[in-house]
């Protein structure tokens, strides 16, 4: 591995323009943003974003949002976070519990991602620390980073012994997790013709078949020990025939967990014996097979197995003997007052450990034998120091001859991966501390280690095996990763991920997302972005934007999430795919990132239509409107079926979703605003209330607004004066009006919805803003059932809060405004912004994190021509394709007059009468119900 980098060298080429110093660990102020890598601006991008510390929120729904989380990132205990890693690395965890479900050993596939959620966290904590500059966040920073650099260095030595108080002096404690178990020499049992077998254990978990001793070849010839059979009580067997020869002696009760017992095996003339706690509890006298009749064995272990799916012993051991005779039952008795030294038995004549060791790996044999014992990984140890995780590199060793997902034995190792080298990356930019940069600079030299020497096809093979070849964004990581090192094996190893057949798919414009797992291939496409920006290289760039566009709105909610079970079905099949594993949060998280970057590239303004549309929907939604410092409280799925409950607890804990969920509530205002990568102007993205600090300008942008509870913000010049073009998203919905007025005074052209609109001129502090930006209710169609809609007021979803699981009937014509508003045909509530009634149903915008059920789509119902609420007892005809008479009525939306728009609806019913669609007389009482009615305007 490379020798440690210069944080002052690295600085000095990097960093986001921001005028904050970089600082140490230590330090009490940010030292550069943690969106985006303390890199220096590709030259591809046209854009740039500001780091966080550049942009502070003010007081609004993301404030609200971000303060939950923020309760959370301060609360909880990091120790239980780093809990795994310290027991793969065999080192004291303490009293920290995992936190179970994902990052726990009990959870879905035996925990095989955990780690992952420790990268997620630091990834909150830097982006917290960012926005907030509170120095509670560095120092949990510092703590993580200097408690995983103590696990790199254990990781990269032999295990060493961690001593505890024993039943009689000292002990040796296995981590549970830390796959550790103790090698004996050869010769253990003498070729003995009667033996006795004693030890002292504290069990720590009630695994079934963890051994205390295994001596055996293979899973033939063995005996062994275990604390827990599939009864959950303790057992000894001898076989020379396998499991089904085996002689056996089974226990009675459980041992308990967490207290000392003691166990011994007398074997002698046909006759064994188990004694638990100086208790005979079984005797077997057909045991004719001894350590003799097993011959010379392979391996002598104490808490591993012979079979390789069994457990490690988890727990102490406070003293090991072995004697070549059969104790009695006094002696046996006479162990439990003190060790063996101290007893008319005296210590194993062919072994005895008193595990009294407090440093090292090895452990003495007082038996005179000299049989010197060694602590050993199961799994020997990482191919290359600069290895980091918090299970054994088994699993990325393994994917290497898998040809098809099986998540119990490999989930997604590089997935997991990626979540701790970003965290250490987002760590390193947030506060400067080299330890940070170093723990990930080791991660890339092991990795390019390991895999640049595997042929291309089977690397192809590993990233085309859903789920256990996951990797998630580790390109755009390691090509941060890259920027900050220099290091061209970095670069190298981020183009070892490439999937050539999607890649290459999707450079063709060549759909073929159907039946992939979605989340598994969003953030592949970021991370091709950025070897665009790397390399040069065409391709990357033209898939990511192809893909994109396969996904937005071809496989997209109206909220802006995307996917089904995780999965995607086919192109423009939307209605038919909603279920109640709909939107996983994951999913948008990453399509945001892909946005953002895109932007980056070419300014098109549909890329922030998106990222607007999933923000303020399907992200703000997905966190919970409740405090708890011990849960982040974010939905995995949101279901759009009809009386869905969000689920803001989901699954085990510790999920994929839960972990983005935690960076997306840190990180708001990383795209409020960008600017040109030449500072000629300035990109209002978002209306978001904030403060940004432009330092190159030497100028600052305050944002007032209640957006979106306000329909517009004002921005206000603050510091020096400078001269750049101020670019306002005009968004594509915004069809009511858009106007800009500078100190009062009205900006001359016409904004068109989905672009931006600029204002040039030489800014001087004072100068303010005014930006009105009208909502109309409006809705959208799914694109496979024209009858199945979702509402939208401005850029905000409205749900229907209603407990049936029918979709709801819904018709929104009957008071339609002259300017084709639909909100008329709603009732606000009194002292509830953003709340409607509809036919006794409340309406309120997605965002909210409740725990109400809701209807995200409902069946659009308009079976009675009804105009400004007056009803003309005519049926509404429908074409063969679903149009409505009223459809195209309002399709001439908007409508200068009320003339105007009784003379559309004379028109249409007139061509509607000619194509035989609707009688003469029923034209004339539409046509007439119109005169007659009021319009809202």
């Amino acid at each position: 591995m490379a020798p440690p980098l210069s944080r002052r060298s690295l600085l000095q080429a990097a960093a986001l323009g921001t005028a904050t110093p970089a600082l140490s660990y230590a330090a009490t102020g940010p030292a550069t943003a943690a969106t985006d890598s303390a890199t220096a601006v590709p030259a591809a991008w046209t854009v740039r974003p500001f780091p966080l510390d550049d942009v502070t929120l003010g007081t609004g729904v993301f404030a609200d949002k971000r303060r939950l989380m923020l309760d959370h990132a301060r609360g909880y205990d990091v120790n239980r976070l780093l809990q795994v890693f310290r027991a793969n690395a065999g080192l004291a965890t303490g009293d920290a519990v995992a936190p179970g479900g994902w990052e726990g050993l009990d959870g879905e596939a035996n925990g095989n991602l955990r780690g992952h959620y420790t990268g997620h966290f630091l990834t909150m904590l830097s982006q917290a620390y960012a926005g907030t500059g509170e120095p509670v966040f560095a120092d949990r920073i510092a703590t993580m980073v200097g408690a995983l650099t103590d696990v790199r260095a254990a990781l990269r030595a032999d295990p060493a012994v961690l001593s505890v108080a024993g039943r009689f002096g000292s002990a040796a404690l296995n981590e549970r997790g830390s796959y550790q178990y103790v090698e004996l020499p050869q010769g253990v049992l003498g070729g003995a013709a009667a033996i006795t077998l004693a030890a002292w254990v504290k069990p720590a978990h009630d695994d079934n078949w963890a051994r205390v001793l295994d001596f055996g070849n293979d899973t033939t010839r063995y005996l062994y020990l275990a604390a827990r059979n599939a009864n959950g009580v303790p057992r000894f067997a001898v076989t020379t025939s396998g499991a089904g020869g085996e002689q056996g002696l089974n226990g009675t009760s459980a041992l308990p967990s967490n207290a000392w017992s003691h166990l011994a095996v007398t074997l002698a003339d046909g006759t064994g014996t188990l004694y638990v706690n100086g208790t005979a509890v079984a005797r077997n006298t057909a045991m004719t097979l001894t350590p003799a009749a097993l011959g010379t064995l392979a391996h002598h272990w104490l808490g591993r197995s012979g079979y390789p799916a069994d457990p490690v012993f988890a727990g102490a051991f406070g003293g090991f003997d072995v004697w070549s005779r059969a104790l009695t039952a006094a002696e046996i008795t006479e162990l439990q007052a003190s060790r063996s030294a101290d007893t008319s038995s005296g210590r194993g004549d062919l072994a005895s450990y008193a595990f009294d060791e407090t440093t090292g790996g090895s452990f003495a044999d007082a038996s005179g034998r000299g049989l010197t014992a060694t602590l050993r990984r199961t799994w020997g140890g990482p191919s290359h120091p600069g290895f980091l995780a918090a299970y054994p590199e088994t699993q990325f060793i393994l994917l290497e001859s898998m040809t098809g997902s099986d998540y119990t034995k490999v989930w997604a190792p590089y997935y997991t991966a990626h979540k701790i080298l970003r965290g250490l990356l987002d760590a390193y930019t947030a506060t400067g501390d080299d330890r940070a940069l170093d723990l990930a600079s080791g991660m890339g030299d092991w990795m390019y280690a390991r895999l640049s020497v595997l042929p291309a096809a089977t690397l192809q093979r590993m990233w085309g095996i859903f789920s256990s070849g996951e990797f998630g964004g580790i390109v755009e990581a390691i090509c941060d990763l890259h920027a900050l090192t220099g290091n061209a094996q970095h670069l190298a190893l981020a183009r070892l991920f490439d999937l050539d057949r999607l890649i290459d798919a999707c450079a063709a414009n060549t759909d073929t997302l159907d039946g992939l797992h979605a989340n598994q291939h969003i953030p592949i496409f970021t991370g091709l972005v950025r070897l665009y920006d790397a390399t040069g290289e065409e391709r990357y760039l033209t898939a990511a934007k192809n893909f994109w566009g396969m996904v937005v709105p071809h496989r997209m909610y109206g909220i802006g999430g995307t996917s089904t079970g995780e999965f995607w079905k086919a192109r423009d099949v939307i209605a038919g795919t909603i279920g109640a594993t709909t939107a996983e949060t994951c999913c948008a998280y990453n399509l945001l990132k892909l946005s953002r970057t895109l932007f980056f590239h070419e300014q098109d303004p549909k890329y922030l239509d998106y990222y607007e549309r999933a923000l303020y929907n399907q992200v703000l939604g997905s966190k919970q409107d409740t405090a708890d410092a011990e849960k982040p409280l974010v939905t995995y799925f949101i279901g759009l079926t009809p009386g869905h409950v969000r689920d803001y607890t989901p699954k085990q804990g510790t999920t994929c979703c839960e972990g983005t969920g935690m960076e997306s509530a840190t990180k708001y205002q990383d795209s409020v605003y960008f600017a040109a990568s030449d500072g000629s102007a300035l990109y209002v993205n978002l209306f978001s209330p904030s403060r940004l600090t432009w330092a190159d300008k030497g100028v600052t942008v305050t944002q007032t607004t209640d957006y979106p509870r306000e329909q517009g913000t004002t921005l206000t010049v603050g510091g020096g004066s400078a001269t750049f073009e101020l670019r306002i998203r005009v968004p594509s919905w915004a069809t009511a009006g858009f106007r800009v007025t500078v100190n009062g005074r009205a900006v001359p052209g016409s904004p068109t919805p989905g672009s931006y609109f600029g204002v040039s001129r030489r800014w001087r502090a004072g100068d303010t803003v005014r930006v009105a930006v009208p909502f109309r209710l409006r809705f959208e169609k799914a694109l496979d059932d024209s009858s199945l809609q979702t509402l939208f007021l401005g850029p905000i979803n409205l749900v229907g809060r209603n407990s049936a699981t029918d979709y709801l009937e819904l018709g929104l014509y009957r008071n339609a405004g002259l300017s084709g508003d639909l909100l008329p045909s709603l009732t606000p509530v009194t002292g509830e912004s953003l709340h409607y009634t509809l036919d006794g149903i409340e309406f309120a915008p997605f965002f909210e994190g409740t725990e109400d059920p809701t209807h995200a789509y409902f069946r659009r119902s308009e079976p009675v021509v009804v105009l400004g609420n007056t009803d003309s007892g005519v049926a509404n005809p429908v074409k063969a394709d679903g149009t409505t008479l009223l459809d195209e009525v309002w399709a001439g939306a908007p409508f200068g007059s009320k003339g105007a728009l009784v003379a559309r609806v004379r028109s249409t019913v007139d061509a509607w009468v000619s194509e035989g669609l609707l009688s003469a007389g029923d034209g004339a009482k539409v046509v007439g119900t119109a005169e007659r009615a009021v319009f809202a305007s």
